[in-house]
């Protein structure tokens, strides 16, 4: 009798939005998410949402359902999700006046998920992707001013962890590694503010690397230290580290004549 009575209070005690889950009724459910969206109820508008959205199909208000469905992982913070289907509703809705809005948001929330330069950046990519997309099928948009102002924000991180590559390879002694890593970022960034210590460092990498390198390479590897040491003063006469650079270029060039002098006493 006790667990009868126990049954039939938490049979009685269900809430409003329970019955309304377990109904089955596709209008009510999607009339209930709605109302819940509206009073930013996201969490019990996206559960209702997802019982009903495979049964609007082709309705007038699927649509509507489809963005604020779209909304509701914003509104919780699961960018990941909220990514994929606001450019899935922008993919499917090219006709309506809501597509700008979820093309840019989608490309915002990867922009929300682009971690610190420490780690991997294929969310970072994925959002200048997004945010160029963007800019290429909305060039009027006011949010255009705004999408070129996070793409530079996300390339700086990008041009940050390179940097960060580059000088752990140096740290680590890695001289040659570090070389290229540097290279691809002049390449990659030529535009970086880090553009003249990068040089530098290019400088003092190819002179460490020279040292430690065996006699046969020692004349090619220190002529190209001095090469570009040469290239950096034109660039930065008065630079920074423009009287360390010079000492590179000066005790490079010097040893590279010694290094060829030795070669020249084997043969």
């Amino acid at each position: 009798m006790l667990c009868c009575a126990v049954l039939f209070i938490g049979g009685s005690c269900k809430s409003e939005f329970e019955k309304i889950r377990v109904s089955g009724n596709p209008d009510l459910l999607l009339k209930s998410a709605f109302k819940y969206y509206e009073a930013k109820k996201y969490q019990k508008a996206q559960t209702l949402f997802e019982l009903v959205l495979s049964n609007v199909k082709g309705r007038t208000d699927a649509e509507k359902a489809s963005l604020q469905y779209a909304y509701t992982h914003y509104y919780l913070k699961q960018y990941l999700l909220g990514a994929y289907y606001f450019k899935n509703f922008s993919n499917t809705y090219v006709n309506s006046p809501e597509r700008e809005e979820a093309a840019y948001l989608s490309a915002y929330c990867n922009y929300l998920l682009s971690p610190t330069p420490r780690l991997d950046q294929g969310a970072t990519l994925t959002a200048i992707d997004e945010f160029q997309t963007f800019v290429n099928l909305f060039p009027q948009s006011k949010r255009i001013e705004e999408c070129n102002g996070l793409i530079d924000e996300l390339r700086r991180k990008l041009e940050e962890k390179a940097f960060n590559e580059g000088q752990l390879y140096y740290n680590l002694r890695q001289y040659q590694s570090a070389v290229i890593s540097f290279d691809n970022l002049l390449k990659d960034y030529p535009e970086s503010p880090d553009v003249e210590r990068v040089r530098y460092l290019i400088s003092k990498a190819l002179y460490r690397l020279s040292e430690n390198s065996i006699v046969d390479k020692k004349q090619e590897r220190y002529t190209e230290a001095a090469k570009r040491s040469e290239e950096f003063l034109l660039k930065y006469p008065d630079g920074k580290y423009s009287k360390e650079v010079r000492e590179i270029k000066k005790d490079s060039q010097k040893a590279a004549k010694a290094s060829k002098k030795q070669s020249n006493s084997k043969t």
